[in-house]
């Protein structure tokens, strides 16, 4: 065992490097690290720095942009309740209006029907009057005819005849009327 210890002595170990290449080694290290903290670390803190501000920058706009657009759907809501209210308001007044027409259409419709009716009636008067008129001629002159044939003569005396049918027929409609 010994004798491996020695040949272990004797031969260098692989994994420990000799002493000048390690302060050699040691050196370029400070100088790249000397370089890379003068030239290279402010370079990559600035963008740091950068980035930092536009990150916080960004979220303070997304703040106020939120902030903004609460404010905006605030305001469309009021609006839109106004709308809302508005229409409410103008289909009442158009019903309100509906039914004002549609009583002045009922009065003018009921105006017209009595019209309508009134002129109705006064043309059955009117129709009544020259229907009895026409009948009491027509009754008179076949009274006349039928009373010349039993009497035998011919009652043509107009101005009698007439006197007569219309006494008569005076007479019939106060029975009748007396009926009623």
């Amino acid at each position: 065992m010994s004798q491996l210890l020695t040949i272990a002595a004797e031969t260098e170990n692989p994994l420990i490097p000799p002493i000048p290449e390690l302060v050699i080694g040691l050196i370029a290290f400070l100088i790249v690290f000397g370089f890379l903290a003068k030239k290279l670390l402010p370079n990559i803190n600035k963008v740091l720095d950068e980035r930092r501000e536009a990150i916080e920058g960004g979220i303070e706009k997304a703040d106020a942009a939120q902030t903004e657009a609460q404010s905006v759907l605030e305001q469309y809501k009021a609006q839109l309740a106004e709308a809302r209210h508005e229409a409410a308001r103008m289909r009442q007044e158009a019903q309100e209006q509906g039914a004002v027409i549609l009583q002045e259409m009922r009065a003018e419709g009921q105006r017209q029907r009595e019209e309508i009716v009134a002129a109705g009636h006064a043309q059955i008067a009117a129709d009544r009057k020259a229907a009895a008129s026409a009948l009491r001629q027509d009754v008179g002159k076949l009274a006349t005819d039928l009373a010349g044939k039993l009497v035998g003569e011919s009652l043509e005396d107009h101005a009698r005849q007439s006197g007569t049918v219309d006494r008569f027929l005076d007479e019939l409609e106060a029975k009748a009327e007396a009926v009623r």
